[in-house]
């Protein structure tokens, strides 16, 4: 063969995207029984890996990125302050405080460090087995690999619901129709006949074809312009709470610091660096320092723990909106079913004369696919003698895939003595507009499939047809309906119980199923979830019965227990009125017309085995199948998202503890307390607040979402309640003598430092002990705590 070197098309010396194809061969070095494993080896040296590169993000830099936040910029400004303008009434810097504070930054910042790198790396290796794989032929076989490994000259096919892994050139076959959204922000699909181009990153959303890779990796048009866009941070729910709970805080302590700039200074004439030890007080200890480290941590835990039950989180604040979320649309197919299809043999109806139910199966199994194929495909061909009787005598001459909208497939194909038919099998309304049936076929075809789907089974359509023009791409003669197949998915045998177990938490399941509506009823029947069911037209205000005719649409939605014959649209509408309605909503999906669905949830989830597509659209990816692995997600995200609701409790609580207990300490009885000793308390609290991540709590029974106002009104209600005991404690030990009357202790009052010590152990074991009673919804001695959060509150009393 000619062409140019590698290298050459490596630098793009040759426009591979508008040559002729067969000039495309000639430049690559390749034809169309696709390259040797060696030669593919030795090019993937050339050209590298079919990805493009990571943003290699400084190990250092993230490091320091955990101290870039408001709440470390008020204790970065305290430790300045420590040395900066606490050096005056001729005493010197105060190093120990600044020391102190840098110690408790690199501390919270190296556990955030260790912790998220862990989980992310935990995630990585496990979406790493989730990797876009291709359907690539070497060495004259095909076979999945791995995308990455793609080079230019290889043969891959692609077909409905793949992201497209490399750019490349379409060969012989029917037209594409590809989603190139991502690429160009078209929103409609385009469609791409043999020798155009298609492009790294667009979907197909119909059709089946071979196509030559041209590029891939940075080279392709994705990878080009993946370097000229910046990735915008959005600011998510969860940053939005942190950031408003962390001002709750700041405005907390910036009260008290003004209260006591004007009291100590204009009134009392307090010394200068009395006055700053004191400010210093109230920033050191009403910080809650810890706050971003504890909650991004127990995410990162909790991420890891889904992960272990078949949940892979891909975008970590899904975990606090699963914990809220009250209604689950769910596929029938899959995850309330097991998707082992079966045919019963005796139920099948024959419509055409003089032909046998095992014709009818041979038909059915010539318009399936003898390889990769769905569970549709592998019930019927399962159901010959040899599977091998699919394609027996015939050459086949062109196959149509299935796709959502003909919703069928069909073979053209040459029987032994030369003459040209096809086979058809699908959806029987579908195949009934296809053979233009007369109308009493029709009553009687649509007797059979009400009488199929009263017993839970599913139809499948079956008709042949003459071509007597000889040419794939020829019309051909009447269509003729041969019969119906009755297809049974049996429910989970976990199903019904799950349901109950969702119900009983308050998450609504609706089933959304493309099947017919008797069948979602008596599936729904079978599994306990209601039969209060409706067809997809409904959506639209049509088809509604006397009983819900006076029903909005939106309302009708949210009370149907689910909708049977729907399409891909109808997901995205259900999901949009439901949102409407103010539910927090959750959506499975596995097909490529799912996307947008998933994508509009709140929770997008990719079931077992989804393609390409729906798991780039969704939140979490499931590992296993069934319904029973999501409800299990909700009760361990409802246990993640119950220790961060204790822990903000506890730090709004410590937070108006400290600044107003020591505000009326300083400026009632003008004493100074030292803030390195805050400093001490406040790293025993963070050492022990800590183990929160892994505490055992009882999640919520019913789904739970942020309450700003709860948190802020809990946390004040404890603070004020604890800063007054501390005041009282202060006050008995200063003015009375109480202790002395009651122990008989010596009298602390004339030793600053001895009620220093005194107020320290009052406050720091007070502290340690107000996480059991922020951790319980009722009696703190009910709930039994974790082992390490008794261990750390046990070490943090005792030092």
């Amino acid at each position: 063969m000619g062409g140019i070197s590698l290298e050459e098309i490596k630098n793009e010396n040759v426009d591979l995207e508008r040559i002729p194809i067969e000039e495309v061969f000639e430049q690559l070095k390749c034809s169309r029984a696709g390259l040797t494993s060696e030669e593919g080896a030795n090019r993937l040296q050339v050209f590298g890996p079919n990805k493009l590169e990571e943003k290699k993000e400084s190990k250092f830099l993230k490091f320091l990125g955990f101290m870039w936040n408001p709440l470390s910029w008020v204790m970065e400004a305290a430790a300045i302050m420590a040395i900066a303008l606490a050096n005056g009434g001729g005493r010197p810097p105060d190093w120990q405080d600044f020391v102190g504070i840098i110690a408790l930054l690199v501390i919270n910042s190296t556990i955030s460090f260790i912790e998220e790198n862990n989980a992310g790396n935990a995630a990585a290796a496990l979406m790493a087995g989730l990797a876009p794989k291709t359907k690539v032929l070497r060495d004259n076989r095909w076979s999945e690999q791995d995308a990455a490994i793609l080079v230019p000259g290889d043969i891959i096919s692609i077909k409905l619901g793949d992201i497209i892994p490399a750019d490349a050139r379409l060969l012989e076959g029917d037209p594409l129709s590809v989603d190139q959204s991502a690429l160009t922000g078209e929103s409609l699909p385009v469609t791409k006949s043999p020798s155009d181009e298609v492009f790294s990153g667009s979907t197909v959303k119909k059709g089946e074809i071979e196509a030559v890779v041209i590029a891939t990796g940075v080279h392709t048009f994705f990878g080009k312009a993946a370097h000229l866009v910046d990735s915008t941070n959005q600011v998510g729910h969860f940053q939005k709470v942190l950031t408003a709970i962390g001002n709750f805080c700041i405005c907390s302590i910036a009260v008290g610091i003004a209260i006591e700039l004007i009291v100590m200074y204009p009134i009392q004439h307090r010394r200068y660096r009395e006055g700053i030890d004191n400010l210093l007080v109230l920033l050191i200890g009403g910080i809650p320092i810890a706050m971003p480290t504890v909650l991004s941590v127990t995410m990162a835990i909790g991420s890891h723990r889904l992960s272990q039950q078949g949940a892979i989180t891909k975008r970590m604040t899904a975990i606090e909106e699963m914990a809220g979320m009250d209604v689950l649309c769910s596929d029938k197919t899959g995850t309330l079913t097991l998707n082992k299809l079966s045919v019963d043999r005796n139920l099948i109806e024959v419509f055409a004369k003089g032909v046998e139910k095992e014709y009818v199966i041979l038909l059915a199994a010539r318009a399936s696919r003898t390889e990769n194929q769905d569970a549709i495909d592998a019930a019927i061909v399962g159901m010959l003698a040899d599977p091998k009787e699919a394609r027996s005598g015939v050459r086949e001459v062109h196959f149509l895939p299935f796709n959502p909208v003909d919703k069928r497939t069909a073979l053209t194909y040459i029987d032994s003595d030369g003459n040209w038919h096809r086979a058809s099998k699908g959806a029987p309304e579908q195949i009934i507009t296809l053979c233009n049936c007369k109308e009493d076929v029709r009553r009687k075809v649509h007797a059979v499939i009400d009488k199929f789907a009263e017993r839970g089974l599913r139809s499948l359509g079956v008709a042949r047809q003459e071509v007597p023009e000889k040419s794939k791409d020829s019309p051909g003669g009447p269509w003729q309906f041969v019969g119906l197949l009755p297809l049974f998915d049996p429910p989970r045998h976990d199903s019904a119980e799950t349901i109950r177990r969702a119900l009983n938490l308050g998450v609504n399941v609706k089933m959304i199923t493309g099947d017919q509506l008797a069948i979602g009823k008596e599936t729904g029947r079978r599994l306990g979830m209601g039969t209060n069911m409706y067809p997809s037209s409904a959506l639209l205000g049509q088809d509604k019965d006397a009983s819900i005719s006076a029903l909005p649409v939106d309302e009708l939605i949210e009370k149907a227990d689910g909708f049977a014959g729907v399409f891909p649209e109808h997901k995205y509408e259900i999901v949009k009125r439901l949102q409407e309605r103010k539910h927090i909503c959750g959506m499975t999906g596995d097909g490529v017309n799912d996307a947008p669905a998933l994508k509009k949830a709140d929770i997008g989830i990719a079931v077992a085995d989804a393609t390409d597509a729906a798991r780039s659209a969704s939140d979490i990816v499931l590992t296993e199948p069934g319904l029973s692995v999501i409800i299990s997600a909700v009760l361990t995200s409802r246990a993640i998202f119950q220790r961060m609701k204790n822990y903000t409790i506890y730090a709004v609580s410590i937070t108006i503890r400290i600044v107003f207990g020591f505000l009326f300490i300083a400026l009632i009885w003008k004493f100074d307390f030292a803030p390195f000793m805050v400093l001490i308390i406040a790293i025993l609290n963070d050492g022990t607040i800590m183990t929160i991540s892994k505490d055992r709590v009882k999640p919520s029974p019913l789904p739970d979402s942020w309450k700003l106002r709860e948190i802020f009104a809990t946390g004040v209600v404890l603070g004020s309640y604890m800063a007054l005991m501390t005041v009282v404690f202060f006050w008995a030990m200063k003015d009375t003598n109480f202790f002395s009357n009651k122990f008989g202790v010596r009298p602390l009052r004339d030793s600053p430092d001895e009620m220093m010590a005194a107020l320290y152990l009052q406050v720091s074991i007070i502290s340690q002990a107000l996480i059991f009673v922020t951790r319980s919804r009722s009696w703190s001695f009910v709930e039994r705590p974790g082992l390490l959060l008794l261990g750390g509150n046990f070490y943090s009393s005792v030092c």
